[in-house]
């Protein structure tokens, strides 16, 4: 056994080496990019989303495993990142603080090579951004159990950031705390959120035992590391910042919960080749005027894939909608109900095409 086990260890010592070497060769062809994109003047524009969002597409589409296409996303991600930080790393202003399900999607989207910076608010994350401290942010906009995140959308609305990616990521919700039993627990923090997406498993695996609401996830777990008795609702990066042992995994009372980020900068993406445009429009006061607004894009061929309102806080009883779908603004379909959106809106802003999220 020892000798079959040394030539398999030989042949990774090998292929490791192998692996070393093309990698520093890669980081050498990123490098070469940026000198060229500075000759040509765009050496600030070391980010394209179009770029990786192509790039992960195409390794997925070569992955004969046995490695699955998520582990495998993963690295080149962090390829990417680590060879994109040789030029300049990206400054990423996020809804923190460290230890958040949007830190975890910062790093999804970004990688560990990136400047991360954990902002209190929403309003924070888009400061940051606009005023050039950042190059980009994070910000959630929607839950699939919980809804639609309201101050995002209404910042889209009056900012001049554009989207140019999203961030698709499974919400698994863990019980964390220093007790080793359930027993023990005598007090749960979490965000209020995270409290009502396991409301069912804690009425049936810890009744009676009080719920308290913080500002964060993170801060819960920050708490429950300081606190005997205390458990914390949340999620990985959390314990692991926190160094807090898991006494139950995966307690969302919603199998599939998900949350969808937006990536904000001050430009969009080029085409990828499948891609979202999302917009904010408003319809005049009359009978028919909805369905005015949402024909072009039944006309052109073009599939809807999101419709929300918001107050328009303009006047009373007025409102606006965000709608996202598929195809980029530059695609002649798309180009043609923009062109006939634009004739029958009172109001129509383009937040931007970008990539759909490569999981």
């Amino acid at each position: 056994m020892l000798q079959e086990l040394g030539a398999v260890r030989d042949q990774i010592d090998a292929l490791d080496a192998q692996m070393l070497a093309l990698l520093n060769a890669r980081a050498r062809c990123a490098q070469h990019v940026g000198e060229i994109k500075a000759r040509h003047g765009e050496a600030g524009q070391v980010y394209r989303p179009e770029r990786e969002a192509q790039v992960l597409r195409r390794i997925q589409a070569l992955n004969a495993g046995p490695l699955p296409d998520e582990s495998v996303t993963f690295f080149f991600r962090e390829v990417m990142s680590a060879c994109l930080s040789l030029e300049n790393p990206l400054g990423v202003a996020f809804l923190g603080p460290l230890g958040t399900f949007s830190e975890s999607a910062a790093v999804k989207h970004f990688g560990h090579a990136a400047r991360l910076a954990p902002q209190t608010t929403i309003d924070d994350v888009f400061r940051e951004v606009e005023s050039g401290h950042a190059q980009y942010g994070v910000a959630p906009v929607e839950n699939s159990t919980e809804g639609a995140v309201g101050r995002t959308l209404d910042l889209l609305l009056s900012s001049p950031l554009q989207i140019c990616g999203e961030v698709v990521l499974r919400i698994h919700q863990h019980l964390m705390s220093g007790e080793t039993a359930l027993g023990d627990v005598r007090k749960v923090y979490s965000h209020a959120q995270s409290l009502a997406q396991c409301h069912e498993w804690l009425n049936s695996h810890l009744p009676g035992v009080p719920r308290i609401s913080v500002a964060s996830n993170a801060e819960a777990a920050r708490l429950a590391a300081s606190e005997p008795g205390a458990a914390a609702i949340a999620g990985e990066a959390a314990a692991e910042r926190y160094a807090l042992p898991t006494l139950a995994r995966s307690i969302e009372d919603e199998p599939n919960n998900t949350t969808r980020f937006l990536v904000l900068g001050r430009h969009d993406a080029g085409p990828s080749g499948a891609d979202k445009t999302s917009l904010i429009m408003s319809a005049a006061n009359r009978p028919g005027a909805m369905h005015a607004l949402l024909a072009p894009l039944a006309d052109a061929g073009v599939s809807m894939t999101r419709l929300e309102s918001r107050p328009a806080r303009a006047a009373l009883w007025e409102y606006v909608f965000y709608v996202d779908f598929a195809g980029h603004r530059n695609d002649p379909e798309v180009r043609k109900a923009l062109d006939a959106l634009s004739a029958h809106a009172s109001f129509l802003k383009i937040l931007g095409s970008y990539p759909q999220a490569v999981y």
